[in-house]
């Protein structure tokens, strides 16, 4: 197996399980309404926002390596469009998996030596450590995820 196919498990087990910590996004917000997606636990972000954020980055990769350029900013990154219904919160979700499942097959097929090679200007180091960030990003908000849920239902 290559170091490819490795971030590409790793990647898809974060998102659809099985993943090394024992939790996913899917499961973790399986069975989550879009009336929970919403709720706001003290200042803390909302489940929706959370989601979105993870989703912004991903979109942001995969964009690039879709021979697109890099265009994501920090400011915009919890700018969530509203979720108004269980249909917004559904297809926010069908987003976030359908993008994660399609740079997860892009990162698979990348040769050993593009994964040493720029990430998009080189600006942000090469595509090893952004593909490898981006799995520590959502594992970090996961663990948030995780959290507020729990928060939620327990009261």
């Amino acid at each position: 197996m290559s170091l490819s196919n490795d971030l590409a498990r790793h990647f898809r087990g974060l998102h659809f399980g099985p993943s090394y910590v024992g939790s996913n996004l899917k499961d973790a917000l399986e069975g989550v309404d879009f009336r929970e997606a919403n709720t706001r636990v003290g200042s803390l972000n909302t489940l929706a926002m959370l989601t979105f954020h993870v989703n912004y980055y991903v979109s942001a990769v995969l964009k690039v390596f879709q021979g697109g350029k890099l265009d994501a900013h920090d400011k915009f990154s919890y700018d969530c469009p509203p979720v108004n219904s269980e249909e917004d919160w559904q297809q926010l979700q069908q987003k976030v998996f359908a993008e994660a499942e399609t740079l997860a097959d892009i990162i698979d097929a990348l040769p050993a030596e593009q994964l040493e090679g720029p990430f998009d200007t080189g600006k942000y180091g090469n595509n090893f450590r952004n593909i490898n960030g981006l799995i520590e990003h959502t594992y970090y908000h996961l663990g948030q995820i995780n959290i507020i849920k729990r928060m939620i239902r327990e009261g």
